[in-house]
């Protein structure tokens, strides 16, 4: 298996790698070739290649800030010259900020939107040859916020929900090209970039209480595994997708509403 995973130096980006190469080292014979690509943290990205070739994975690192429209296609050239081809991709980047729509500023919602939308449509197209002569597939990483808007995350919710509806398009055309797409939408997790939230000891406690499997995610145990169902053969016949990985959360709203006792 050839794999390029963006945003993979932390985080959920990080996890998949993980799961990825620890799967392959499982099977007999198995190989896997790893691209790890990420814009921030070089020295946690080296350090991530070192612990996967540990495991037996072929790993290229790449930088890059896929806001630059140049990035994608560069990551795709250089993950297909080093591995011969590529039979998955998984788009995972993603930025965003607490911010009211009025409060946002147009430079902001610019770079949200090219990063979290734009480069998923630029990494799909410029992997569209290698992906068809392989008959291989493409995960992108939502947000239960694309499912339900988010009040207070600026355009993050509308990047999200405009990215899980991409991936349905990219399904349907690139259906007859053997091409599989499919979405993955985490619910809250663990992650460097949620860590202040999580590190006041309250306040995860009352979102733990909303969620019905009442606790957070982690990006190992609970989301990268999903990732892996969808770029394995176990998924072959699934396309345009959208599994939410969110402990039951998103469905959860009729179950806050006060009831009358009988």
């Amino acid at each position: 298996m050839r794999i390029l995973v963006t945003g993979a130096s932390r985080g959920i980006g990080r996890a998949i790698c993980q799961r990825l190469a620890r799967d392959a080292a499982g099977q007999v014979g198995g190989k896997i070739h790893l691209a790890i690509c990420a814009s921030a943290h070089p020295d946690e990205l080296d350090g991530l290649a070192e612990e996967l070739r540990a495991l037996g994975a072929d790993v290229l690192g790449l930088h890059g800030d896929l806001a630059d429209a140049a990035a994608p296609q560069r990551f795709i050239a250089e993950t297909v010259a080093a591995f011969g081809g590529l039979d998955g991709l998984v788009s995972n980047a993603g930025i965003g900020w607490v911010d009211s729509l009025l409060g946002l500023r147009l430079e902001d919602w610019q770079r949200l939107f090219d990063v979290n939308l734009r480069a998923t449509w630029l990494l799909g197209k410029a992997a569209h040859p290698a992906l068809k002569d392989s008959r291989g597939c493409i995960v992108t990483i939502g947000s239960m916020s694309g499912v339900q808007p988010q009040v207070g995350m600026g355009a993050y919710s509308v990047s999200k929900s405009a990215l899980i509806m991409l991936s349905r398009l990219m399904a349907q055309e690139w259906a007859d090209d053997g091409i599989r797409v499919n979405c993955v939408s985490p619910g809250w997790v663990h992650t460097p970039m949620t860590a202040d939230t999580y590190a006041d000891a309250d306040l995860k406690a009352r979102r733990e209480a909303f969620v019905p499997q009442h606790r957070i995610a982690e990006p190992l145990a609970d989301i990268a595994g999903a990732v892996a169902f969808f770029l394995g053969p176990d998924s072959g016949y699934a396309t345009g997708q959208n599994l939410v990985v969110d402990g039951g959360l998103s469905d959860s709203i009729l179950k806050q509403v006060p009831a009358r006792k009988t």
